[in-house]
Protein backbone atom coordinates (compact mmCIF):
# COMPACT_ATOMS: atom_id res chain seq x y z
CA UNK A 1 0.00 0.00 0.00
CA UNK A 2 1.27 3.29 -0.88
CA UNK A 3 2.22 5.79 1.87
CA UNK A 4 1.65 8.78 -0.23
CA UNK A 5 -1.05 10.89 1.64
CA UNK A 6 -4.13 11.73 -0.24
CA UNK A 7 -4.32 14.59 -2.07
CA UNK A 8 -6.38 17.78 -0.61
CA UNK A 9 -7.61 20.76 -2.57
CA UNK A 10 -6.76 23.70 -1.57
CA UNK A 11 -9.60 25.57 0.19
CA UNK A 12 -10.75 27.69 -2.72
CA UNK A 13 -10.92 24.39 -5.22
CA UNK A 14 -13.60 22.49 -2.71
CA UNK A 15 -16.31 22.25 -4.06
CA UNK A 16 -19.12 24.48 -2.01
CA UNK A 17 -21.90 22.75 -0.30
CA UNK A 18 -25.02 24.38 0.03
CA UNK A 19 -26.05 24.92 3.71
CA UNK A 20 -30.02 25.33 4.95
CA UNK A 21 -30.48 28.46 6.45
CA UNK A 22 -33.52 29.72 7.69
CA UNK A 23 -34.62 32.96 5.17
CA UNK A 24 -37.46 33.38 8.03
CA UNK A 25 -35.51 37.18 9.60
CA UNK A 26 -34.74 38.10 5.31
CA UNK A 27 -38.68 37.61 4.45
CA UNK A 28 -39.87 39.87 7.26
CA UNK A 29 -37.32 42.78 6.17
CA UNK A 30 -38.63 42.31 2.46
CA UNK A 31 -42.20 42.31 3.95
CA UNK A 32 -41.83 45.07 5.65
CA UNK A 33 -40.16 46.89 2.48
CA UNK A 34 -42.57 45.97 0.00
CA UNK A 35 -45.63 47.19 2.30
CA UNK A 36 -43.07 50.75 2.12
CA UNK A 37 -43.22 50.22 -1.61
CA UNK A 38 -46.83 49.76 -1.59
CA UNK A 39 -47.21 52.85 0.77
CA UNK A 40 -45.34 55.19 -2.01
CA UNK A 41 -47.09 54.21 -4.85
CA UNK A 42 -50.13 55.09 -3.12
CA UNK A 43 -48.54 58.35 -2.82
CA UNK A 44 -47.76 58.68 -6.27
CA UNK A 45 -51.25 57.31 -7.54
CA UNK A 46 -52.31 59.86 -5.38
CA UNK A 47 -50.24 62.87 -7.11
CA UNK A 48 -50.61 61.47 -10.48
CA UNK A 49 -54.28 61.73 -9.92
CA UNK A 50 -54.29 65.38 -9.04
CA UNK A 51 -51.47 66.10 -11.74
CA UNK A 52 -54.24 64.41 -13.83
CA UNK A 53 -57.05 66.57 -12.98
CA UNK A 54 -54.85 69.43 -13.51
CA UNK A 55 -54.19 68.95 -17.04
CA UNK A 56 -57.78 67.62 -17.92
CA UNK A 57 -58.96 71.54 -17.16
CA UNK A 58 -55.11 73.52 -18.57
CA UNK A 59 -57.11 76.70 -19.78
CA UNK A 60 -58.00 77.14 -15.84
CA UNK A 61 -54.47 75.74 -14.20
CA UNK A 62 -52.62 78.06 -12.01
CA UNK A 63 -48.87 78.91 -11.50
CA UNK A 64 -49.32 77.63 -7.64
CA UNK A 65 -51.29 74.43 -8.82
CA UNK A 66 -48.51 73.88 -11.75
CA UNK A 67 -45.53 74.31 -8.78
CA UNK A 68 -47.69 72.00 -6.24
CA UNK A 69 -48.34 69.38 -8.55
CA UNK A 70 -44.77 69.26 -9.33
CA UNK A 71 -43.53 69.17 -5.94
CA UNK A 72 -45.98 66.67 -5.16
CA UNK A 73 -44.94 64.54 -8.38
CA UNK A 74 -40.94 65.39 -7.59
CA UNK A 75 -41.67 64.11 -3.74
CA UNK A 76 -43.67 60.98 -4.65
CA UNK A 77 -41.02 59.79 -7.11
CA UNK A 78 -38.09 60.51 -4.55
CA UNK A 79 -40.08 58.09 -2.40
CA UNK A 80 -40.88 55.79 -4.46
CA UNK A 81 -37.21 55.39 -5.81
CA UNK A 82 -35.66 55.33 -2.58
CA UNK A 83 -37.93 52.39 -1.12
CA UNK A 84 -37.50 50.41 -4.29
CA UNK A 85 -33.98 50.05 -4.39
CA UNK A 86 -33.54 49.32 -0.52
CA UNK A 87 -36.26 46.68 -1.50
CA UNK A 88 -34.76 45.44 -4.22
CA UNK A 89 -31.16 44.96 -2.45
CA UNK A 90 -32.87 42.86 0.03
CA UNK A 91 -34.89 40.97 -1.88
CA UNK A 92 -32.34 39.90 -4.00
CA UNK A 93 -30.54 38.80 -0.95
CA UNK A 94 -33.56 36.46 0.09
CA UNK A 95 -33.93 35.28 -3.35
CA UNK A 96 -30.73 34.13 -3.28
CA UNK A 97 -31.28 32.38 -0.10
CA UNK A 98 -34.34 30.37 -0.91
CA UNK A 99 -32.37 29.46 -3.96
CA UNK A 100 -29.55 28.06 -2.08
CA UNK A 101 -32.10 26.12 0.46
CA UNK A 102 -33.78 24.92 -2.58
CA UNK A 103 -30.69 23.48 -3.42
CA UNK A 104 -30.76 21.41 -0.40
CA UNK A 105 -34.42 20.01 -0.66
CA UNK A 106 -33.72 19.06 -4.72
CA UNK A 107 -30.38 19.99 -6.04
CA UNK A 108 -31.15 18.20 -9.36
CA UNK A 109 -34.53 20.43 -9.89
CA UNK A 110 -32.53 23.71 -10.02
CA UNK A 111 -31.03 24.09 -13.83
CA UNK A 112 -29.26 27.09 -12.42
CA UNK A 113 -26.50 27.66 -10.44
CA UNK A 114 -27.37 30.22 -7.62
CA UNK A 115 -25.37 32.86 -9.11
CA UNK A 116 -28.31 33.53 -10.99
CA UNK A 117 -30.68 34.46 -8.51
CA UNK A 118 -28.72 37.17 -8.31
CA UNK A 119 -27.13 38.01 -11.99
CA UNK A 120 -30.53 36.94 -13.10
CA UNK A 121 -31.97 40.14 -12.23
CA UNK A 122 -29.30 42.62 -14.33
CA UNK A 123 -28.77 40.60 -17.64
CA UNK A 124 -31.09 43.00 -20.21
CA UNK A 125 -33.77 41.10 -21.50
CA UNK A 126 -33.06 38.22 -19.37
CA UNK A 127 -34.36 39.35 -16.67
CA UNK A 128 -37.57 39.29 -17.77
CA UNK A 129 -38.01 35.46 -17.70
CA UNK A 130 -34.33 33.94 -15.45
CA UNK A 131 -35.97 35.36 -12.59
CA UNK A 132 -39.22 33.91 -13.33
CA UNK A 133 -37.89 30.41 -13.90
CA UNK A 134 -35.39 30.19 -11.24
CA UNK A 135 -38.28 31.05 -8.90
CA UNK A 136 -40.60 28.40 -10.08
CA UNK A 137 -38.08 26.10 -9.64
CA UNK A 138 -37.39 26.95 -5.88
CA UNK A 139 -41.09 27.16 -5.49
CA UNK A 140 -41.28 22.94 -6.55
CA UNK A 141 -38.07 22.26 -4.68
CA UNK A 142 -39.76 23.70 -1.78
CA UNK A 143 -42.98 21.68 -1.94
CA UNK A 144 -43.15 18.67 0.43
CA UNK A 145 -43.55 15.43 -1.19
CA UNK A 146 -46.76 13.37 -0.45
CA UNK A 147 -46.43 10.82 2.31
CA UNK A 148 -45.47 8.06 0.00
CA UNK A 149 -42.23 9.78 -1.29
CA UNK A 150 -44.14 10.60 -4.73
CA UNK A 151 -44.16 14.32 -5.86
CA UNK A 152 -46.68 16.57 -5.20
CA UNK A 153 -47.19 19.07 -8.11
CA UNK A 154 -48.27 22.07 -6.46
CA UNK A 155 -49.67 25.58 -8.41
CA UNK A 156 -47.23 28.42 -9.63
CA UNK A 157 -50.11 30.92 -9.97
CA UNK A 158 -48.60 32.93 -7.10
CA UNK A 159 -45.67 33.15 -8.82
CA UNK A 160 -47.00 33.41 -12.47
CA UNK A 161 -49.95 36.02 -11.31
CA UNK A 162 -46.65 37.92 -9.03
CA UNK A 163 -44.68 37.99 -11.84
CA UNK A 164 -46.36 39.03 -14.49
CA UNK A 165 -48.08 41.81 -12.55
CA UNK A 166 -43.91 43.08 -12.21
CA UNK A 167 -43.34 42.99 -15.60
CA UNK A 168 -46.68 44.64 -16.52
CA UNK A 169 -45.92 47.79 -14.39
CA UNK A 170 -41.84 47.98 -15.66
CA UNK A 171 -43.47 47.87 -19.52
CA UNK A 172 -45.75 50.58 -18.43
CA UNK A 173 -43.53 52.51 -16.54
CA UNK A 174 -41.06 52.65 -19.55
CA UNK A 175 -44.04 53.37 -22.19
CA UNK A 176 -45.13 56.19 -19.84
CA UNK A 177 -41.04 57.44 -19.89
CA UNK A 178 -41.12 57.28 -23.53
CA UNK A 179 -44.39 59.53 -23.76
CA UNK A 180 -43.47 61.94 -21.56
CA UNK A 181 -40.16 62.63 -23.06
CA UNK A 182 -41.77 63.03 -26.37
CA UNK A 183 -44.11 65.60 -24.58
CA UNK A 184 -42.53 68.99 -25.92
CA UNK A 185 -44.63 70.80 -23.50
CA UNK A 186 -44.29 69.36 -20.60
CA UNK A 187 -46.02 66.04 -19.11
CA UNK A 188 -49.62 65.66 -21.18
CA UNK A 189 -53.05 64.03 -19.59
CA UNK A 190 -52.10 61.24 -21.54
CA UNK A 191 -48.88 60.27 -20.15
CA UNK A 192 -49.65 61.10 -16.45
CA UNK A 193 -52.59 58.67 -17.00
CA UNK A 194 -50.38 55.65 -18.38
CA UNK A 195 -47.85 56.58 -15.28
CA UNK A 196 -51.36 56.59 -12.94
CA UNK A 197 -51.81 52.96 -14.21
CA UNK A 198 -48.17 51.75 -13.95
CA UNK A 199 -48.07 53.07 -10.67
CA UNK A 200 -51.41 50.77 -9.87
CA UNK A 201 -50.42 48.08 -11.30
CA UNK A 202 -46.73 48.43 -9.20
CA UNK A 203 -48.82 48.29 -6.00
CA UNK A 204 -50.60 45.18 -7.06
CA UNK A 205 -47.19 43.50 -7.62
CA UNK A 206 -46.02 45.14 -4.29
CA UNK A 207 -48.79 43.17 -2.42
CA UNK A 208 -48.84 40.27 -4.77
CA UNK A 209 -45.11 39.98 -4.03
CA UNK A 210 -45.42 40.21 -0.45
CA UNK A 211 -47.79 36.95 -0.32
CA UNK A 212 -45.58 35.21 -2.73
CA UNK A 213 -42.41 35.62 -0.17
CA UNK A 214 -44.18 34.52 3.02
CA UNK A 215 -45.96 31.43 1.52
CA UNK A 216 -42.52 30.53 -0.44
CA UNK A 217 -40.55 31.12 2.88
CA UNK A 218 -43.44 29.46 5.00
CA UNK A 219 -43.06 26.31 2.11
CA UNK A 220 -39.54 25.84 3.02
CA UNK A 221 -39.89 26.68 6.63
CA UNK A 222 -42.43 23.80 7.08
CA UNK A 223 -40.21 21.43 5.25
CA UNK A 224 -37.17 22.06 6.70
CA UNK A 225 -38.13 21.25 9.93
CA UNK A 226 -41.11 18.87 9.33
CA UNK A 227 -39.49 16.94 6.58
CA UNK A 228 -39.20 16.39 3.01
CA UNK A 229 -42.52 14.13 3.24
CA UNK A 230 -45.79 15.54 4.14
CA UNK A 231 -47.73 14.15 7.08
CA UNK A 232 -50.14 11.44 6.50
Amino acid sequence: MSNTPAFIPPAGLRPVVPVLKSPQGLATGVTVLLALCAVADLVAIASHAYTYSLLGDWESLTLDEARRSDRWAGQSASYQFTALFVTAVVFVIWFHRVRVNAEVFAQDSQTKRAGWAVGGWFIPFGCLWIPRQIAGEVWDASTQAAPDGSRRKVSQAPVTIWWTAWVLAMALRALASVTDRAEIAGPSQDSVGVLLVADSVHFVAAVLAILFVRKLTRMQNIKATQGPRAAA
